[in-house]
């Protein structure tokens, strides 16, 4: 799902000046402040990077030379010494490092720094590759860890091949076209039929608003916002302008008619998630006026409009587990999921690094599984990841839903028509849930209640198996041969079935992942070796995993819930001449199971394993990492944050994904570069029984690298219109046609209404809307032409400011309108409807050419 993981950004946090030997004061960690940079991004032409941790002392007192350890969090593998030779890296587990001093160290004086230089194994892309989250520890107080003063990453101009650069970003952009907003379409998503009419309908107060009785919620839900948008009570005293709700059977499950004339609005729909499409669509037609502030009158343009969602599965994947993210960023999430007609919700709840929702039957999974500090022992609480720093302030880091939290965000999302489904990993990617039994089997054994102890433990205390997970982890697999992995799975299981049925929300799904299990696993299992000899079907540990799954997925049935999991929950691990190879699992084809499809990088040989499990009978939801994850960089510039392992995904790739051929539009491979057609040759096409079985699309955001409310608006805002366009409208012309020239054509049509689209009617509306969202504004495009400096922006509307004097441009700078003669450092920046600003782009004459 995820992988190869990079590195991350870092929140620090003060503490108070302390003793570390009698009453003498020694050195404040506060005056330790760290800054991280790349000395050479090729180092030794071995094609890995040498980097630096500065150590600056700002306070009064030494650093002395030995005695203590810095630790950091990173996923990257390091050389162990450093080259300064006066320092070693360890890994201590997972992305947690650790920094020695040498004998060759020498004391930090006062208003001196230190410097250690070390080796990365791979190249640094963008500042996500830093280290993250350093804190020290003192030798005689290993147990407790101390924040620093402030981190800092220096900036760096790469010069590796397929850097792309204002010049790159300016060529791309000019071939979009800049539409009249008059002429753009009003209603995204596209709906199946839309036409516009002349004129317009005026809503005021005195509106009508008359419902069937089906429709009372919606009804409900339509004032509440109407209201706001008034800013004033409806009385629905009118006689001649009314909205009326109207049922009509003949129409589908999620279908619409959305008729508006200068005398009134008719919804129609069969059903209430039918009525509710047909009020977002309501919604999108509007200008951004009414969100900005409250209007007497509002201007609703005539249309007439037939529509249905292409797929019935439209997701997004939620990662807060990696790090948390609050209640309200969720409900802020679901509320623009429903806009754009989205209507499922994977909450990635548990994973190594952390448990996420309260399970009140078993309270050491939060007591111990929500928070994360130092330690070293994981007896209290989870070590640091991904930067979460020595404590548990980080609220990246530590944090959960409660029972009432979840409730609350079940019910908002009912509201919505979104269902929420809950992901809890196994059997990998399960350290948090192991720790956490852990604890309880310590706590309960020790009060003498040894079968309680026992009854919810995860792993045989005696297996010596010897494994490392892909982010490095070498406890972080439930044994599944334990029975008490079963009682863990049935009590979890009967409290989410409870907090669902008291939020009166359906559960029709549970996610149990079953993604990324190591090599070597379970090898040396006491609890392994004992079921194999009563169990003749199980030959090797591979064999667990259809004992597991098949017994996970009867606790299920028995409370008729689906089971869910990643594409390795459906395949089965066989030998083609010899060599080791996956096919889908013929045992759990007629189960329902669904699977959700990440794995298929251009390189890596698995680009047609959705269409395999399609065609073999899986119902099969494509979360493609080369198209449909937010959480990878835009594109390969420092400034531009995200993981890149699997491919470089700005907007561009949400856009052009063809869920029934997606081989058809797949240009670059992994590292941006450009593909050879035959990396498809002997791969699976999509059969047309296999298109019966891909149920949807979901977008998916890792949350390693979102540390914050706005970086997660930053890297899912706007790719979730172009995920929502693919999910819910039909098939565009350019996606069948076979002439390649023609279809370059249809495609660019339609890739400049969109872009004009967003920028001109989506973004400034989501400027406001719902608090207003931090959505990802591009860097401008910038090209040196003639002595003049030419400007533009992926998406028409925003505005364009700039300086000559090498100061950043703000949202009083000068507005670019034509080209700028200039000379010196020229800055030019967009910013959005409440003058936010987006990345910085200099003058070419600033910028290193990239090489090639």
């Amino acid at each position: 799902m995820r992988r190869f993981i990079i590195l991350f950004l870092v929140t620090v946090v003060g503490i108070k000046a302390f003793a570390l030997t009698g009453d003498e004061p020694k050195v404040d960690p506060q005056n330790l402040h760290i800054s991280w940079e790349v000395v050479d991004n090729n180092y030794q032409n071995k094609g890995e990077a040498l980097t630096a941790i500065v150590i600056t002392n700002k306070g009064k007192t030494a650093l002395p030379a030995s005695g203590w350890k810095f630790y950091f969090n990173s996923s990257r593998n390091f050389l162990p010494n450093a080259t300064t030779g006066n320092a070693t890296i360890a890994q201590v587990n997972g992305d947690l490092y650790s920094i020695t001093p040498t004998s060759n160290f020498k004391e930090i004086k006062p208003g001196e720094s230190g410097r250690i230089e070390y080796v990365c194994e791979s190249p640094v892309v963008n500042f996500t590759d830093a280290i993250e989250g350093p804190y020290l520890v003192w030798d005689n107080e290993p147990a407790k860890g101390y924040a620093l003063g402030d981190f800092t990453i220096k900036p760096y101009n790469p010069t590796y091949q397929g850097l792309i650069t204002p010049e790159i970003i300016y060529n791309q952009n000019k071939t979009i076209l800049d539409i009249p907003a008059a002429s753009l379409q009003k209603i995204i998503p596209t709906p199946v039929n839309y036409q516009e009419n002349a004129g317009n309908f005026i809503i005021n107060n005195t509106v009508a608003i008359i419902s069937d009785p089906l429709f009372e919620n919606e009804k409900r839900y339509f004032i509440n916002g109407l209201e706001k948008l008034l800013g004033s009570k409806l009385k629905g005293t009118s006689n001649t302008k009314k909205i009326v709700f109207k049922k009509d059977a003949s129409l589908g499950a999620e279908a619409y008619n959305l008729n508006v004339t200068p005398d009134g609005m008719t919804i129609s729909a069969a059903t209430p998630a039918g009525l509710f499409y047909g009020i977002q669509s309501f919604k999108t037609s509007l200008s951004a006026a009414p969100w900005a502030k409250a209007q007497a009158a509002i201007t609703v343009p005539c249309v007439e409009v037939t529509d249905a969602p292409r797929f019935p599965y439209r997701a997004v994947m939620l990662d807060v587990a990696r790090n948390f993210q609050s209640k309200q960023q969720v409900l802020k999430l679901i509320n623009l999921m429903a806009v754009y007609k989205l209507n499922t919700l994977h909450m990635h709840l548990t994973d190594d690094e952390a448990w996420r929702i309260e399970i009140p039957s078993l309270p050491e999974l939060t007591a111990i599984g929500s928070k994360r500090g130092h330690s070293l022992d994981s007896k209290t609480n989870l070590p640091a990841s991904h930067g979460s720093g020595p404590d548990f302030s980080n609220t990246a880091g530590t944090g959960f839903y409660t029972k009432a939290d979840y409730i609350e965000i079940l019910k908002y999302a009912n509201e919505r028509h979104v269902t929420v489904i809950p992901e809890i990993e196994t059997p990998g990617h399960a350290r948090a849930s192991i720790k956490a039994m852990d604890a309880r089997y310590e706590r309960l054994l020790a009060a003498g209640d040894k079968a309680g102890a026992e009854r919810n433990l995860l792993r045989d205390l005696n297996d010596k198996s010897d494994y490392r997970s892909v982010q490095y982890w070498n406890d972080n697999v439930i044994d599944v041969s334990l029975p008490s992995t079963y009682n863990y799975i049935e009590t979890v299981v009967g409290d989410l079935v409870n907090i669902y049925k008291e939020a009166n929300a359906p559960l029709p799904a549970i996610h149990f992942g079953g993604d990324e299990v190591p090599a070597h696993v379970w090898e040396k299992s006491p609890a392994y070796l004992a079921l194999k000899a009563t169990h003749p079907e199980i030959q090797n540990t591979g064999d667990l995993w259809y004992y597991f799954y098949g017994r996970v997925n009867e606790i299920l049935k028995k409370r008729n819930i689906k089971l869910s999991g990643w594409e390795e929950m459906a395949l089965r691990k066989t030998n083609v001449d010899g060599h080791a190879t996956y096919v889908p699992n013929p045992q759990f084809v007629n189960e329902g199971m669904q699977v959700d499809v990440w794995n298929n990088v251009l390189g890596d040989g698995q680009e047609d394993l959705a269409y395999k499990l399609a065609n073999g009978g899986y119902k099969v939801v494509l979360t493609c990492a080369t198209n449909l994850y937010f959480d990878m960089a835009n594109y390969k510039s420092f400034d531009e944050p995200g993981y890149y392992w699997g491919a470089y995904l700005g907007i561009d790739k949400f856009f052009s994904f063809i869920p029934y051929d997606y081989f058809k539009n797949a240009d670059v491979d992994k590292n941006g570069i450009p593909i050879n057609r035959n990396l498809f040759v002997g791969k699976q096409r999509l059969t047309d029984y296999g298109k019966e079985n891909i149920i949807g699309l979901q977008g998916a955001l890792w949350g390693e690298t979102v540390k914050s409310a706005e970086r997660m608006d930053y890297m899912i805002f706007p790719k979730l219109i172009g995920l929502a366009e693919r999910a819910w409208a039909k098939d565009p012309s350019w996606t069948t046609e076979r002439d390649t020239a023609k279809a370059r054509v249809l495609y660019n049509e339609d890739w400049s209404k969109f872009l004009n689209i967003l920028g001109k009617r989506e973004l400034p509306r989501l400027a406001y809307y719902n608090g207003g969202y931090s959505f990802r504004i591009p860097k401008p495009g910038v090209v040196l032409e003639d002595g003049k400096y030419l400007s533009n922006i992926q998406y028409p509307g925003l505005t364009i400011r700039y300086t000559t004097d090498g100061t950043e441009p703000t949202a009083n700078s000068k507005v670019y309108t034509a080209p700028v003669n200039a000379k010196g450092v020229v800055k030019f920046r967009a910013f959005d409807e409440k003058g936010r600003g987006g990345n910085i782009a200099e003058g070419p004459a600033s910028n290193p050419k990239p090489t090639i």
